[in-house]
């Protein structure tokens, strides 16, 4: 039984979450960790599941108190960093899928996890469809070097590319060397308009109400096109990623960027 902890539960992907570790029977869900109702039980609280499970605040008390192997977060990016940390220091395994991590922060949480001897997983994606792609894309990169991205998530993200566009630009990267695309004396009438650069590749971000999660990436090669997509209608798709993560995450003594890396 895999005891786990739950940052963010009153979120869209956090209720989605709790749903699945209750619903699943090697799984206990032990606590959650929420910015109010500290003190109370989710089935007191307004916006959570009805369940009698204790609601803590404060993630050092909740691990003091509470018998935890896994924290599963999906809070913001400017606390993920800050509850990994956390975790780290209680023993507890992390299972992160708020995006926003620099290298340097990969590269510190990276090092923390191999002295500590723990797991963890870092997620930009959990939809196992997406790791898909982002494998695809780097197989088409070989062949097909002329890249752009277009990412499209909901109005309500923070962060722009996502971690997944930054993800897939990364593995792209890997068998791809750096070039420029389109015309050499191309000029950006609006800045921004051709997207960020990364490595010559384009990426480029939309944010509507009532998308979720989609990203398609157009490779383009003589007379031919290629476009490897991958759409995500609801968060119930991301739940067998985060199920994934926690019993992969145990087998580990280092931390993982990346369901892909888990996937064979």
């Amino acid at each position: 039984m895999i005891k786990i902890a739950i940052a963010g539960p009153r979120g869209k992907m956090g209720q989605e979450a709790v749903k699945m570790v209750h619903a699943e029977e090697s799984f206990e869900l032990v606590a959650v960790i929420d910015r109010k109702f500290n003190g109370m039980l989710m089935s007191e609280a307004e916006g959570m599941e009805p369940l009698d499970i204790p609601v803590y605040t404060d993630m050092e008390e909740c691990f003091q108190k509470e018998e935890c192997d896994v924290l599963i977060d999906l809070t913001a990016p400017e606390t993920g960093k800050k509850h990994m940390l956390t975790a780290f220091e209680y023993g507890v395994r992390p299972v992160v899928g708020t995006t926003g991590f620099t290298d340097e922060d990969i590269e510190e949480l990276s090092q923390i996890a191999e002295n500590k001897q723990l797991g963890a997983i870092i997620a930009p994606n959990f939809a196992i469809g997406a790791i898909l792609m982002m494998k695809f894309s780097q197989i088409a990169a070989k062949y097909m070097p002329d890249v752009e991205i277009i990412e499209q998530h909901h109005d309500r993200k923070l962060d722009a590319p996502s971690g997944t566009a930054a993800k897939t630009a990364r593995l792209i990267s890997e068998v791809r060397e750096a070039k420029q695309q389109g015309h050499p004396e191309e000029t950006e009438q609006l800045e921004g308009s051709r997207g960020a650069d990364f490595e010559g590749m384009r990426i480029h971000s939309v944010r509507l109400p009532g998308l979720v999660a989609h990203q398609e990436v157009i490779f383009g090669g003589e007379g031919q096109s290629l476009k490897v997509r991958h759409d995500s209608y609801n968060r119930t798709s991301f739940m067998p990623g985060v199920k994934l993560a926690c019993e992969e995450v145990m087998k580990l003594d280092i931390l993982v960027y990346g369901l892909e890396q888990i996937i064979e």
